[in-house]
């Protein structure tokens, strides 16, 4: 056979509706966690995580900043912040440099999956907005000089999940009282026909 003359058609692309979520921020409140080390890039991703909420409507009394010693300390006060339930999404700021430690990737890895177990476990979003370079340029470019700007993506992701997480919920909810109703629907059922019986 040849493969030349091979004509491979793909499947159309499934029209399914997709659930996603809004980027409006009015009426929401978000925490950002930020590590004082390498503070430098740290604070340009702090000011521009907080520009994105404000640009997506947050108010400035709904945003509260909570800053830590290092990346390492960010999953404890993010985790803590999500556990007393006032916030709708923590939004995690921090810059992790190879030459700065012998430890980067156990750092790195302890500090991902912390904060990604406390968002799994406490049920509030989690934005990722630490940075893990091999070079101060790399973390500069990231900050705002060249590719964008991390702490604004993780302020954007923040408000989406908060709104995805919501709708999912709420489109969940109707279901769930729907099979409460089938639920006592039967019991009043099983009771009408057990007094009918004693008759």
């Amino acid at each position: 056979m040849n493969i030349k003359n091979l004509k491979i058609e793909l499947p159309a692309e499934p029209k399914l509706p997709a659930a996603q979520g809004l980027l409006d921020a009015t009426g929401r409140r978000f925490a950002i966690v930020v590590s004082r080390f390498n503070s430098f890039i740290t604070e340009r991703l702090l000011i521009s995580a907080c520009d994105g909420l404000q640009q997506l409507k947050a108010k400035r009394g709904d945003i509260a900043v909570v800053r830590v010693p290092g990346a390492f300390e960010i999953p404890s006060a993010a985790r803590t912040l999500a556990l007393t339930r006032k916030y709708d999404a923590i939004i995690c700021i921090g810059c992790l440099l190879r030459g700065d430690t012998a430890h980067y990737d156990v750092i790195v890895n302890e500090v991902t999956r912390g904060i990604g177990q406390s968002s799994q476990e406490t049920g509030i979003p989690h934005a990722f907005g630490v940075l893990t370079c091999d070079t101060l340029e790399q973390a500069i470019d990231r900050a705002g000089l060249k590719l964008g700007n991390k702490g604004f993506e993780a302020a954007l992701a923040a408000v989406e999940m908060v709104s995805l997480t919501e709708g999912i919920r709420n489109s969940a909810s109707p279901r769930k009282n729907r099979k409460q109703s089938s639920a006592n629907a039967r019991r009043s059922a099983a009771k009408a026909n057990a007094s009918r019986k004693k008759k």
